[in-house]
């Protein structure tokens, strides 16, 4: 009985392939993939924080490591320009785009579940069609339609002022107008994946529509918000083309159009307080992404598939 053990044992390792070559070869192309994918990410940024401590503020003798640095306070020259200039409202400018940014998100966060509950949980005539209205709306960007909305606002503006050109108010309600695109998608199929049971057994108690959703289906969702939330805040706050053909005044620029300033005339661009700018800008989207970052995969994911 040994010998047939043994026999089926040899058998067994000599039908085994040794690893291929290209089996290990796999590992070290997968992690050279992804260090060329980190370099190619992470250049731009490091060259920004770069030239932001560069004292000369030009791209010309720009270099990885600033070489003009004589002392520690040259490091923070640009920082210094931008912050402590009487002729530059750089904390106006973020406290614009905060207040936009912070606004529309709430209001649109408030349209966009609102819409994506009655889209997934009541049924109407039209609900398809305005579904996919909905959809091929957002394949037209809001630059096609920017002569129109100038227009608009120049008209609203007459009847409700802070609602017209030059107003914060009128360019919160441009941003809102995009906001039941792919956003209403992504909420309507996070809230498909919630029982439609729990629904019931409150409408069974006495519950109504608006005490189902607000105290049982609303605490369920909290991935979902934080991920449309995230998305309105950094697509607004960095927003450039609308908020500059919307926005004259230089009090109330936004500080995407307050930094582009730094760069626009020909003979005088300063690049080295606009990364200083850019590089104090990205702080707030990035304490926002580290807060959420426990949302966001959840709530991209669990929402793409109807459990």
């Amino acid at each position: 009985m040994s010998s047939s053990v043994q026999t089926r044992t040899i058998a067994a390792h000599g039908n085994s392939a040794p690893p291929s070559y290209g089996g290990r070869l796999f590992p070290i192309l997968r992690a050279l993939v992804i260090v060329i994918a980190l370099i190619f990410t992470l250049f731009p940024v490091v060259w920004i924080i770069s030239a932001s401590f560069n004292p000369t503020g030009s791209m010309v003798t720009q270099t990885l490591i600033p070489t003009n640095v004589t002392s520690i306070s040259d490091l923070f020259v640009n920082f210094d320009r931008l912050l402590n200039n009487d002729q530059i409202p750089f904390w106006n400018w973020v406290r614009n785009s905060l207040l936009v940014a912070v606004t529309t998100t709430i209001l649109s966060l408030a349209i966009t579940v609102l819409a994506a509950y009655a889209f997934s949980r009541f049924r109407f005539r039209g609900r398809r069609t305005l579904l996919v209205t909905i959809l091929l709306i957002q394949v037209f960007p809001n630059v096609l339609a920017m002569v129109a909305l100038y227009l608009i606002l120049v008209q609203v503006g007459r009847y409700i002022p802070f609602l017209g050109l030059d107003q914060h108010g009128g360019l919160i309600m441009v941003y809102l107008g995009g906001a039941m695109g792919v956003n209403t998608w992504l909420v309507k199929g996070f809230f498909d994946t919630v029982p439609k049971d729990i629904d019931e057994s409150a409408l069974v108690d006495g519950a109504t529509h608006w005490q189902t959703f607000w105290y049982l289906v609303f605490p369920l969702i909290r991935p979902i918000l934080a991920v449309v939330a995230l998305l309105s805040f950094v697509g607004t706050f960095n927003e450039f083309v609308l908020a500059r053909i919307m926005l004259s005044d230089r009090n109330n620029w936004t500080l995407m159009v307050g930094l582009f300033n730094f760069v626009s005339a020909k003979f005088t661009e300063d690049w080295g307080v606009f990364a200083a700018g850019s590089l104090l800008a990205a702080t707030p989207v990035v304490l926002l992404y580290l807060s959420l970052q426990k949302y966001i995969v959840g709530g991209l994911t669990q929402g793409a598939v109807k459990g």
